[in-house]
């Protein structure tokens, strides 16, 4: 199974590195990343053609100008360049550890999309990692006791794995909770329901209308908790001078019952 990571980026370069070498050391190799980078500047294009020839997988970069928050644009873009069967959403302060594809691969069943969860580092813990370009993503979960004890992450449960099984298909799926820092669909599903919407522009719920979409249009969520967690590094929090618009799109979303949206990936697909 050809499988394309879909890595959201926006001026975070040093971030943007510890993923991509954690993404480097995978078990499953089969993949390829294309980056969806909201506008970012120099620095972020530099790094990437630097690392474009050291890394063991094939590296894409769909940039487009910083006009604001666009990141449903961004990962449209980036979803029609991408030749995967099945798509990984993945954003660019999340650190993936070395099984994160394969379990992914495994979790994966037509008919359905699967979510992941997020461990979150503090500021300080972060700032760390990112000065000493420690490789986290490797690390055993016996290593993360020190850290979570010391308030540096803020849970530690999602470290130990759970083999798939029925549970992870709940009986009254929620489309809450899902989002898409960490979560895999395939490609053909992604097209089904054209994508992420592009009226979504400023931060605020644009995965979580994408993930109601594509329950409204048959795909069933399966859970990837205590299979595929990653690690959120901190950042500062966006501008949300936009959130009860989007909000207002998503309620539109849930009651209409809508599939397909007019202004999606169709656009950019050849």
């Amino acid at each position: 199974m050809k499988v394309s990571i879909i890595l959201s980026t926006y001026n975070r370069p040093d971030a943007l590195a510890l993923i991509l070498h954690a993404l480097s050391v995978q078990t499953y190799s089969q993949f390829e990343v294309v980056i969806a980078d909201d506008g970012s500047g120099i620095v972020t294009k530099d790094l990437i053609y630097d690392l474009r020839s050291q890394l063991p997988y094939p590296l894409h970069h769909l940039w487009q100008d910083d006009k604001g928050f666009r990141l449903a644009m961004a990962r449209n873009k980036a979803v029609a360049h991408s030749n995967g069967d099945y798509l990984i959403f993945l954003d660019g302060d999340c650190v993936p550890r070395p099984h994160f594809i394969e379990r992914h691969c495994k979790l994966a069943e037509f008919g359905c999309f699967v979510t992941g969860n997020r461990i979150l580092l503090n500021k300080h813990f972060t700032e760390r990692v990112l000065f000493y370009d420690m490789n986290i993503g490797s690390w055993s979960s016996a290593r993360w006791v020190l850290p979570y004890l010391h308030g540096d992450i803020n849970r530690f449960l999602p470290l130990f794995s759970v083999p798939d099984g029925q549970f992870r298909k709940l009986k009254k799926p929620k489309w809450q909770g899902a989002k898409t820092c960490n979560l895999g669909a395939w490609r053909q599903d992604v097209l089904g329901v054209n994508g992420f919407n592009e009226q979504f522009q400023g931060w605020g719920h644009e995965d979580a209308e994408f993930v109601v979409r594509l329950m409204h249009h048959g795909i069933q969520r399966k859970e990837g908790r205590f299979a595929l967690p990653v690690f959120h590094l901190w950042h500062p929090e966006a501008d949300r001078s936009q959130e009860r618009v989007n909000r207002d799109r998503l309620e539109q979303s849930l009651k209409s019952a809508k599939i397909f949206v007019d202004v999606g990936v169709s656009q950019y697909l050849t």
